[in-house]
């Protein structure tokens, strides 16, 4: 199918007993930004490297533009792009030099590198630094370094495996200008992330639990299959006030942020029955509203077994 970058079906990988991969099948359309969220252990990283080839699979297949992984490696090397969750480059060489190893590692015709990384480095930020050795960097740098190095022969299909773990808010930042730009250079792009801030950056999302994607689409319509209502509200006794939260029918996941608990609830629950609910079992209420749904929310729901308010 060539409308589809990335075609997973009943991908499964096994190490012993465990079960990181358990059949799953994800279709990504060409030329968009789509994310893989979940917990750790969800299984996001074994999938990146299942479709890297860096791992056989127990069972099915994944192809990305239309080439299968595990038959025809070497074709697939040439459209492929990953960024692995921790640093790969050679913390002895300078910037300038693990670009050009990779660019070597891919085949780049040598007329070809200079302008390419020259592109890359300028919007990375990096063209002041490629005199620095890559393990003197700070860690936003290493990671747009490793991105230099998964584009610079211009692949296909991108993987990122959580490029923004543990990098500056600047940093991250950057990375996700850069990434935004990719589908118009004909890249496609799957970012693993366990944020849900950053998955709502994303096209489309695959929800991963136990190594299957339990639900695929865009985040509103992750958040409208998973979440009607949800209203926050700060109490003087949050213990007592999610207990009683928890007994109204239809209740989904409460949440704690500081202060707020953030409670999904069925969608004719208004903010004054709550009010009256909790006022009645003598817990004091000092603030009570209604807020949007966020992805987050639906995230918590699916994660906790929770059903569909309402």
């Amino acid at each position: 199918m060539t409308d589809l970058a990335i075609h997973a079906d009943g991908l499964a990988r096994h190490f012993g007993d465990i079960q990181a991969v358990a059949g799953l099948d994800l279709r990504v359309r060409t030329g968009e930004i789509f994310g893989l969220i979940g917990p750790d252990g969800a299984g996001k990283t074994t999938t990146m490297r299942l479709m890297a080839g860096l791992l056989r699979p127990s069972g099915g297949a994944v192809a990305l533009a239309g080439v299968d992984v595990a038959t025809e490696p070497e074709r697939v090397r040439h459209l492929l792009g990953y960024l692995p969750q921790t640093f790969a480059l050679l913390g002895d060489l300078t910037v300038a030099e693990n670009i050009h190893y990779f660019a070597d590692l891919y085949c780049v015709p040598h007329a070809d590198i200079a302008p390419r990384a020259d592109e890359l480095l300028a919007a990375t930020g990096l063209a002041d630094f490629t005199a620095r050795r890559a393990m003197a960097l700070s860690g936003g740098m290493k990671q747009k370094l490793a991105l230099i190095c998964a584009l610079i022969h211009r692949p296909t299909v991108l993987l990122l495996d959580e490029p923004t773990r543990g990098v500056d808010p600047v940093s991250r930042r950057d990375l996700w200008r850069i990434i935004y730009g990719l589908p118009a250079e004909g890249v496609t792009v799957l970012v693993a992330t366990p944020y849900a801030d950053e998955a709502e950056r994303c096209a489309r999302l695959g929800i991963m639990l136990e190594g299957r994607a339990v639900d695929v689409g865009t985040p509103q319509e992750l958040v409208g299959r998973h979440v009607q209502r949800i209203i926050e509200l700060r109490v003087a006794d949050q213990t007592r006030a999610r207990d009683v939260l928890r007994t109204l029918p239809g209740a989904g996941p409460i949440a704690v942020l500081g202060e707020v608990l953030r409670a999904a609830v069925p969608d004719d629950t208004c903010p004054d029955a709550l009010r009256t609910l909790l006022t009645d079992r003598a817990i004091e209420v000092l603030d009570i509203a209604d807020t949007e749904p966020r992805l987050d929310d639906a995230l918590l729901a699916i994660s906790t077994g929770g059903e569909r308010v309402g």
